[in-house]
């Protein structure tokens, strides 16, 4: 029987009504869906960039490089498994926490280590914050265990009275998680940078252990009222120690209650403009709480958030934004690259950046030493806010060495005004506004007073056998662009200075190097050509007029002479849109065909720094159109 035009109308009606609670129950920013990534945009995982645009500033510091040969106590130990960083401002300064293992990871011993910093690029040496555990005399390892570990989610906690407290997990190798583990332990990092009495804050409720078995205090028998008191205010913040529920999921009610939340790993949360506070996990999981943490809905897999075992990190921004940075890989093993996605509402993401897209060799093999930036943390809310609009997130590189990362706020990718950077106005030693830098402890990046005072530069330095100093100017995407710069060597029988001019993807269509022969190289197609000499000491200009395209071409004049007419581009492009300065080759592996676990000695040479080069790089001019 055919339906009347009015007929069809109420059947449209009636489908409406009845599609319409499903569609609310589904809605992106509920408990069904919490958070959505939008972009559509995904990683190329074949090359560590994963032909991703960067965000635009993006500073990144080594903080600490694992060194087995010149370790010591209260240095870098000679331990070369280091992982699972923590960050907190307070008093003017940077906190850093951190694992380390003399090798693998779960395998004992293992002890926690602090790092400060006044400025979030000069770091101290490491000092000891927890040691590795030893049991009360007569104390007995349990059966099926085979030493001690440490293991946390969570590193720091500022009080309502100002005190800044320190936490650790101790368990047992190789599972500190339920039975395995022994409890919670917590000190005070004083105004001067001492610290005070290790005690136990938490002992793991499914074991029996308690003050006349393990080797430090109750923090009630603390005489520091004030430190009890941050310790109560913590205990009583259920939506900071939802962060413990990793490694004590809790046979009492000490934590929010829940009963579908079995398998979730490494909060992080921020609160929406709603005041609503969105949870997020391993794993690709979110929840949502309107209570501050005492309850939560029922967990979910996000689908558009495509990560595996490391860490989402969310939060909100100076700007009144958000934003996650996770490895969008499902790959545990391969995790890089680090990337950044940004909302207005805490709901709706959109625009992958990268904020980390290297990933230099592994140099020492270790069990679980997944390759790549991993297990990125930032500043949870409430532990202190740097100066200025910057997000600061730390991370482990290859589970070896520490690291941090500047992101500007409000994060970008995109420049639409001119690029004359002489770097005269910054100052030496600090931010470098719009360049991306990769700066490792034994390859720094820095603007110098280099002629002078008044003539500064930007200085790459390389002394690292495996790694590099990188510098991106990122400048208006375009079709056609003049580029004009200088190079100044400080050597010219060793070391590298790779100039690559890109896509927004990474594609290189243009490639000069000043190699460690003496000799200027410049790409022409698929021919490295040698175009000159050069001598150290010496500034050198360079102009690059380039015309992107299928059958794109460039001219290369050096000194004010034309060395080059037409060349050819190494890559299609479309556009470029970004030039690097890197103090070694262009690099893609480890890549996702690299072995990851099977045992190798460590690379010859690791611990030990190569001759210096140096290298300056001056008046960065970028003219095009689109």
């Amino acid at each position: 029987m055919f339906c009347s035009t009015h007929s069809k109308i109420i059947c449209a009606i009636c489908m409406v009504v009845i599609l319409l609670p499903a569609y609310l129950f589904a809605q992106t920013g509920s408990a069904s869906e919490p958070v959505r990534y939008v972009g559509g945009v995904t990683i190329d995982p074949s090359v560590h960039e994963g032909r991703l645009r960067w965000a635009v500033g993006a500073e990144s510091i080594q903080v600490m490089r694992a060194n087995r040969a010149h370790g010591g106590i209260d240095g870098d130990s000679g331990w070369t498994y280091n992982h699972a960083p923590n960050l907190a401002y307070r008093n003017g300064k940077f906190y850093l926490q951190y694992l380390s293992n003399p090798v693998d990871e779960h395998i004992a011993p293992g002890q926690t280590l602090l790092i400060t910093s006044a400025d979030g690029r000069n770091w101290e040496k490491p000092r000891i914050l927890f040691a590795p555990y030893q049991p009360p005399a007569g104390v007995k390892i349990p059966q099926g265990y085979h030493g001690y570990m440490m293991h946390q989610r969570m590193g720091f906690y500022v009080a309502p009275n100002g005190r800044l407290l320190t936490l650790a997990f101790y368990g047992h190798t190789e599972d500190p998680f339920q039975e395995g583990g022994i409890g919670r332990v917590v000190r005070e990092i004083y105004k001067d940078g001492s610290f005070g009495p290790v005690y136990f804050i938490r002992y793991e409720s499914h074991a029996q252990w308690n003050e006349t078995n393990t080797s430090f205090p109750f923090y009630t028998q603390s005489k520091d009222t004030g430190f009890v008191a941050a310790c109560k205010a913590l205990l009583n913040n259920k939506l900071m120690i939802l962060q413990w529920k990793d490694e004590d999921d809790g046979k009492d009610t000490l934590y929010a209650e829940n009963k579908n939340d079995d398998h979730l790993s490494a909060l992080s949360y921020f609160h929406r403009k709603d005041g609503k506070v969105v949870m997020l996990w391993k794993k690709s999981k979110a929840a949502l709480s309107d209570d501050e943490g005492a309850t939560f809905s029922t967990p979910v897999k996000v689908s558009t958030l495509l990560m595996s075992g490391g860490k989402n990190w969310g939060q909100s921004t100076e700007d009144g934004r958000y934003a996650m940075c996770y490895n969008p890989i499902d790959n545990s093993e391969y995790r890089y690259p680090l990337i950044i996605v940004t909302s207005d509402d805490g709901i709706i993401f959109d625009d992958m950046l990268l904020v980390q897209g290297e990933v230099p060799p592994r140099r020492f093999f270790g069990r679980w030493k997944d390759f790549g930036p991993c297990y990125t943390r930032g500043i949870i809310e409430g532990n202190g806010n740097p100066p200025g609009n910057d997000m600061w997130i730390t991370y482990s590189m290859n589970k070896e060495d520490m690291w941090v990362t500047r992101v500007p706020v409000p994060v970008t990718y995109s420049v639409n005004t001119p690029v004359n950077d002489n770097f005269n106005s910054f100052v030496a030693g600090k931010a470098i506004p719009n360049w991306n830098i990769y700066s490792p402890q034994w390859a720094p990046v820095a603007v110098a007073d280099f002629p002078d005072t008044r003539n500064k530069s930007l200085q790459l330095t390389d002394e690292d056998p495996y790694d590099y100093a990188r510098a991106i100017r990122v400048f208006k995407e375009t079709t056609k662009a003049d580029l004009q710069f200088r190079v100044y060597a400080g050597q010219s029988d060793h070391g590298e200075l790779s100039v690559d001019v890109s896509d927004r993807y990474g594609n290189r269509p243009v490639r000069i190097s000043f190699n460690s022969k003496g000799e200027i190289e410049v790409t022409n197609g698929s021919k490295s050509i040698i175009i000159q000499k050069y001598g150290h000491g010496t500034w050198y200009d360079f102009r690059l007029i380039i015309n992107a395209g299928l059958s794109g071409s460039f001219d290369l004049l050096l000194n004010g002479k034309k060395v080059l007419s037409r060349a050819a581009l190494a890559e299609a492009v479309k556009s470029v849109e970004r030039i690097s300065f890197r103090t070694g080759p262009y690099r893609d592996i480890p890549n996702r065909r690299t072995p990851n676990e099977e045992p190798e000695p460590p690379l010859p040479g690791a611990d030990e720094k190569v001759a210096k080069a140096v290298y300056y790089v001056d008046d960065v001019v970028v003219n095009g159109e689109k």
